[in-house]
This record gives C-alpha cells, structure tokens and sequence, in this order.
C-alpha cells in the first residue's frame, strides 16, 4: 500500500522550486561567462588604444635613431635624397632611402648605415658640415637644370639621347632608379633622382653645365 498521500501537492511544488533554482543557477553562470568575456574585450581594445597612442606619441629622435646613424642631421639625409627636408623619417624618406640603396647596388634595408652615408657623401659626426654641403646641393641643381633644359622637365635633346630637366641618359636614368623615359617622369621624380646622382657622383655627369 503507498504510504505517501498522492492528493498532496507538495512534491509538485518541491519540483518546481528545484527547476525554478537550477534556472536561476544556469542564468547567473552565464552572466557570468558574459562578464568575464566583456572584461577581456574592454581590456584588449584599451590595449589596443594605448598601443596606438603610444605610436603616435613616439618621438621624431627615436625615429631617426632607427633609420639614420648617430651625428647625420635627417634633413641632411633629406635632401640628398632630393626630398623635403623636415627632419623626420617617415614613409617618404624610407622609400627615397630605399630607391638610393638599390639604385647604388647597397643593401636594400631603408636604414642609412655607414655605406649609404658615403654613397649619399655624408659621414657620422658631419652633421653641420652634410647640412651645409646638402643645402648647397639645391643651388648646384638649380644650375645645373638650367643650363641643360631652361628647367623644362619635357625636354629632349636634338639627338633624343639626354631627356628632361637634368638631361637624365635613358641608361643613368635607369642607374639611379628611374623607370620609362626620364623627360615623362613628374618633375619631382627628376628632381630626386638628379639630387641622388649629385651626392652619388658629384657634378661629372654634368660635364658642361656644373
């Protein structure tokens, strides 16, 4: 004979408030796993933020450091390469650093080392002295540009053998990093690419005109 009274609605109850309290558990769990994992996120995006602000932040010496040996003036550095000079290295004067090494057979690393200083005619602890020299390098080309062209980057020898405002050689041209024909290339292009071949070479591919 059952010894337990069936009208009773206790064990109903009873087993409503076991299933009413394991929800309850499941749902705390989770807000817990949610918590823990909008903790990660918020932490990985401040580290993120403060990576970035770090970037941001560095300082143009720090830059040079990496890219430019000690007692080199960057702007020196700069318009040797036939770039603005501001002083700072950032992805313009890598990419002119690293055409000058690969148009002078060095190491394509886009960091001024002893021998792209003196292929570009510039030493460590010269820094007053590069600055002067490269300054004075602006002069000499404008000279030079207007001697062989008028300053015309579109001009062409009679024989079509010298083109554009430095009267490049197709094969000079192509020695320094050049691509295509030299009397097309924009004018700043000539123009770094002439302030190249000065440092490189001094004014002899000018014979006529330094």
């Amino acid at each position: 004979m059952p010894t337990s009274d069936l009208s009773s609605p206790d064990p109903w109850l009873g087993s409503q408030r076991r299933s009413r309290a394991r929800r309850a558990e499941a749902v705390r769990r989770l807000r817990r796993v949610r918590g823990r994992r909008s903790g990660l996120a918020v932490l990985g995006a401040s580290l993120a933020l403060a990576g970035g602000a770090m970037a941001e932040t560095t300082s143009p010496s720090a830059t040079k450091a990496r890219a430019v040996a000690p007692g080199v003036d960057v702007a020196a550095v700069q318009s040797a390469l036939g770039i603005p000079a501001d002083g700072i290295v950032g992805p313009q004067t890598r990419r002119a650093i690293r055409a000058f090494q690969r148009a002078n057979g060095l190491a394509v690393d886009g960091v001024v080392g002893p021998q792209t200083l003196a292929a570009l005619g510039l030493s460590a602890g010269s820094a007053t002295e590069s600055t002067r020299t490269s300054a004075s390098g602006g002069d000499t080309l404008a000279r030079i540009a207007a001697c062989e062209s008028a300053g015309d980057p579109t001009a062409v020898s009679p024989d079509g053998r010298y083109r554009g405002k430095y009267q490049f050689s197709r094969a000079t041209w192509r020695d320094m990093g050049g691509t295509g024909d030299p009397a097309k290339a924009p004018e700043a292009e000539q123009d770094r690419l002439a302030a190249a071949l000065l440092a490189a070479r001094g004014t002899s591919p000018w014979p006529n005109c330094a």
